[in-house]
């Protein structure tokens, strides 16, 4: 029998960077990185897909960048900026997706130059979605502009828009050759906004940080109040603790572990039944005090610890149930949610749980029995 092998690797690198007032004339940051980036001779253009919701709260936003490439000519601007809608529709409608592609192929946007997108992590998904399967694909430039998409979501390698009901769905694995987190936007953000994105640094926290965890209690009034210094250090290192894992062994998640999704699988199914009422970090945090408290009750967790976690949720104004998080019948939605996460894996199950504070633990099995009691737990407040 005859054949031929293959196999080679590819390296990816991008850099996460942390600055205020990014398209400020005085600011080089982001020229200085074009400039770098291209090579001799090399004419490129770029496009910015922005978040309906962040230019509301910026108005000014599309002048400071029309002023900024005046100045600073690293790029050849696209004098339209593609606006679509912030949050969960962004990427429920395809007609998002679709006019973004259609600004790609009007406007020549050729894999030398660069789709930039600005807004939270929905926009940035389908943003990252569009400009990888352009032209096998362009460079994307991130930008978040949500505590969320600047600690988590924007900062990692995955992009993808909701099809089928299904969350995610369609994505691709494919990294952005920057991101720059600007402070400004999170000054503009709701209360509600703000509080949210912190799920996701106590999520990382208790899978991969115990001191981390320490400094979120600690610090939690602070962050309440919307301390901008607190608020600095949990997007700098839970961004910091997401991409050392990105670089750790299975970044496209090629085998059936998703430990960075901890709390997740209850969570994107609250989000679909509540029609995205909820949050993405609302509905984290209702998944992270359930996996919690199944942690506990099967033996994996000890109580003090188990109260500590959700006395901090609780102390960052979180709800840690919901009325359609319903575990107690055998047809509930939210068990199908475990079968469509077990799917969306690729392989057999793989729930991360918790054996300690800062120690993630994989299990493969989940009793729904214990899982019923869990539930139960957090409806009564047993905690």
């Amino acid at each position: 029998m005859e054949y031929l092998h293959q196999s080679f690797s590819v390296t990816f690198e991008y850099r996460v960077h942390f600055t205020s007032a990014l398209f400020h004339l005085s600011n080089t940051l982001f020229s200085d990185f074009i400039e770098q980036q291209k090579g001799a001779g090399t004419n490129c253009k770029i496009l910015f897909v922005a978040d309906q919701h962040v230019l509301a709260h910026h108005p000014f936003l599309a002048d400071q960048i029309k002023a900024y490439f005046d100045k600073y000519r690293s790029a050849e601007l696209i004098s339209e900026v593609i606006i679509i809608p912030g949050g969960e529709i962004a990427k429920n409608d395809r007609a998002h997706f679709n006019s973004i592609v259609n600004a790609v192929n009007a406007y020549g946007i050729d894999r030398h130059s660069y789709l930039a997108g600005i807004g939270g992590g929905s926009v940035l998904d389908v943003c990252g979605f569009a400009a990888a399967v352009s032209h096998r694909g362009i460079k994307h430039i991130r930008i978040p502009t949500t505590v969320l998409s600047q600690n988590d979501s924007g900062v990692g390698v995955k992009n993808g828009i909701n099809y089928k009901s299904k969350k995610n769905f369609l994505g691709t694995f494919a990294p952005p050759v920057a991101v720059f987190n600007d402070d400004r936007f999170l000054t503009t953000l709701s209360d509600r906004d703000w509080l949210s994105g912190i799920s996701e640094a106590v999520k990382v926290a208790l899978i991969k940080d115990a001191s981390f965890f320490i400094w979120l209690e600690e610090q939690a009034a602070a962050l309440v109040a919307r301390d901008m210094d607190a608020m600095h250090y949990l997007i700098k290192r839970c961004a910091e603790l997401h991409m050392q894992h990105i670089s750790s062994g299975d970044p496209f998640e090629a085998g059936s572990s998703r430990p960075l999704d901890y709390g997740h699988w209850s969570a994107h199914k609250l989000e679909q039944l509540t029609d995205f009422e909820l949050t993405h970090g609302e509905a984290v945090a209702i998944g992270i005090a359930l996996d919690a408290a199944y942690s506990c009750i099967s033996g994996l967790l000890d109580e003090a610890e188990y109260t500590r976690i959700i006395q901090l949720l609780t102390n960052l104004r979180f709800s840690i149930t919901h009325p359609l998080l319903d575990v107690e019948r055998e047809n509930s939605q939210i068990f199908l949610g475990l079968e469509e996460f077990q799917q969306h894996l690729g392989g057999r199950l793989t729930i991360m749980l918790l054996a300690g504070i800062g120690k993630g633990k994989e299990v493969h099995t989940i009793d729904r029995e214990m899982l019923r009691q869990a539930g139960m737990r957090l409806v009564n407040g047993h905690w």
